[in-house]
């Protein structure tokens, strides 16, 4: 069985890997914290360690009664698909209506405002977590019944999953200050924002829809 992990856990961290990039309010998000430079580290510990804890659950064989339990993902989706509509509605009155010192608000920290800001974007990150239900489907079910089909070796394959999390959010979160330059400028907020409006608006409605 030790033979095998190292090939269980690069399966585990392409899979987790693949899930994880595509685009996602919880990705949009990320990038923009990341940009702005404000809770860049509650942010993505919040995301990589959500993810830690679901995918541990569906290595364990959790998923099988999340399944069991349809009305739960129901319940989830309605909540988190009006939570993200209504911030994908925020993100667009700001493409509307720009804030000239948007630019100026990156990297901003301390005081009553930084610390006002740190508890929003903690708040705001963790339920895009928990309130998405493709954040369950990907972790609990979809990975966990993957690392389940590999017997003995599914804490490799959980593993491998974990770390592409971690090292995911971690990319993003702190490779998006490289951005910061470019940036500054409120006509290149206008188009984060607008990109954050149509993928939360987008994703929102996609889970009312289902739910």
């Amino acid at each position: 069985m030790t033979h095998g992990i190292i090939p269980a856990a690069l399966a585990g961290f392409g899979t987790g890997l693949s899930l994880i990039v595509a685009i996602g309010a919880q990705n949009a998000f990320v990038l923009r914290q990341g940009v702005r430079r404000q809770s860049v580290l509650a942010v993505v510990a919040i995301c990589a360690l959500s993810d830690a804890a679901l995918i541990a659950l569906g290595v364990a064989g959790v998923g099988a009664f999340v399944t069991a339990w349809p009305p739960a993902l129901t319940l989830v989706g309605l909540v988190g698909g009006a939570f993200l509509i209504g911030y994908g509605a925020l993100a667009a009155r700001r493409v509307l209506r720009p804030d000239p010192g948007a630019a100026l608000e990156a990297g901003a920290t301390g005081g009553v405002t930084g610390s006002a800001s740190a508890r929003r974007a903690v708040l705001t990150c963790l339920a895009m977590t928990w309130l998405n239900p493709h954040v369950y489907l990907d972790t609990v079910l979809l990975l966990g019944s993957l690392a389940v089909g590999r017997g003995d070796l599914r804490w490799a394959f959980g593993a491998g999953a974990v770390l592409a999390s971690l090292t995911w959010f971690g990319a993003l979160g702190y490779g998006a200050r490289l951005l910061s330059g470019p940036l500054g400028r409120p006509a290149a907020w206008r188009a984060v924002d607008g990109l954050v409006a149509a993928t939360m608006v987008t994703m929102g409605s996609l889970l009312l829809a289902r739910a």
